[in-house]
């Protein structure tokens, strides 16, 4: 089944807004990203629900530890009312992370994230899988030859 104009156009916005979160981050400016949140968002990590308060912290730490991080998108979907991005991530280790004092190293991992938008282009549902594992290696926090 085609989707009608109206829907394409719609999909067409919503990956254009959640380009210009990507855009955010890599000014790491978290307003950006958060003026584009319904008062109601729901938020998933790992399919676990967090609250908005706890995602903007999460956040928060990670430009405290990664100040000079980007995200670059290797790829983009739109179906319906969802978007979803594939991520790589660059940084270098600034801040505590987790324990781990500041080593200066550059760093890399992975996210896929999925964002539903309402009609009025707003997000009203987030969810993240990230796949740290590459960045936990590169820190020591993890043997180098865990798969």
């Amino acid at each position: 089944m085609s989707a009608t104009l109206t829907e394409q156009s719609a999909q067409e916005r919503n990956k254009e807004l959640a380009l210009s979160m990507v855009a955010s981050w890599n000014r790491w400016e978290l307003q950006g990203i958060i003026k584009h949140w319904a008062p109601d968002i729901r938020h998933f990590s790992e399919d676990r629900e967090i609250s908005s308060k706890v995602m903007v912290r999460a956040m928060e730490g990670g430009l405290a530890a990664f100040p000079d991080l980007h995200l670059d998108v290797k790829s983009i979907v739109a179906e319906g009312d969802r978007v979803c991005l594939r991520i790589t991530v660059t940084a270098s280790h600034q801040g505590n992370f987790r324990g781990k004092e500041p080593s200066g190293r550059k760093v890399t991992w992975y996210m896929l994230e999925e964002l539903r938008f309402n009609e009025a282009g707003q997000v009203i549902e987030h969810y993240d899988v990230f796949n740290y594992l590459p960045m936990l290696k590169e820190l020591d926090l993890v043997p180098a030859d865990v798969l």
